[in-house]
Parts: structure tokens; sequence; C-alpha cells
């Protein structure tokens, strides 16, 4: 039987967030560039992490992480997935007015840029490996 829930914290929050791509380089240099994240962890041809205020993201190149550790490696589960994925960074509505100009500046096409019927904006884009990425105030979700 399972361990009794009840008497467990609720969860604080969510620490990492995955997303994949083949072409890291390409990858590291446009969250770099665009987004203006430094990478904390570098393996060529396998990840690249970044530190995001206090969560992680965590960008993986499925074909790397798809196979079982090798001996001595840290027993993380295989994991990988094929197609675009997503991931929402929290902004003001006075930063957003920012990215809105800043993002064609650097040749990012913005894909969609509306206000949500219960409140708040998002403008959604891409990286080089087709994952789609937003930008939002929290209120979206009603968190001030």
């Amino acid at each position: 039987m399972g361990a009794d829930l009840s008497v467990a914290s609720p969860l604080l929050s969510i620490l990492e967030t995955v997303l994949y791509a083949r072409d890291l380089v390409a990858t590291e240099e446009f969250y770099r560039r665009v987004l203006g994240l430094q990478p904390i962890a570098v393996v060529p041809g396998r990840h690249v992490f970044f530190r995001c205020g206090e969560q992680m993201l965590l960008i993986f190149n499925p074909e790397a992480t798809r196979h079982p550790p090798k001996p001595g490696a840290l027993p993380v589960p295989p994991h990988g997935m094929e197609g675009e994925g997503h991931v929402c960074f929290r902004v003001t509505a006075d930063d957003l007015d920012v990215w809105r100009s800043k993002l064609p500046e650097l040749g990012v096409e913005i894909e969609a840029d509306f206000e949500w019927p219960k409140g708040g904006h998002s403008i959604y884009f891409r990286d080089p490996a087709g994952n789609c990425l937003e930008l939002a105030e929290a209120r979206i979700w009603g968190i001030s």
C-alpha cells in the first residue's frame, strides 16, 4: 500500500521545467541572446541547464536522454519527447511591453499576442527547436 499523503505537506512549486532540442548549440545561443539566460551546466550533445529565478530550465537532447544511464552515472530514468514543448515565463505587464518591442528587434516572430478573457496578457514565440515559448502576466492564472 502507498504512503499516507494526508500527512505530506503540499507541493511548494515547480523546481524544473524540461524542453527538448536536438541542436543544443543553437538553442543555448537563443536562450542567451534572446532571453538573457546564462547556462549553469552544459554537456555538449546532451544538455544545457539554465537558472530562471528560483526555478531551473533544463534543455535535453532527446536522443541522449532516451537511453538508460551508464554504469556509475546518476540513475535518472530515460526520458525524451518528440514535437514541440511549451513553457511560459512570468513577466510583469510593463516588461511585457518591452518584450513586444525586443523580440522582433532580435529577429524573433511573435506568433500570438492577446489578453485572456479573465485578464492578463500573453505573447507567444518559438525557440530554434520549435518549442512554444510564452511570456505572460501571472494574473492569467489568478496569481498576483
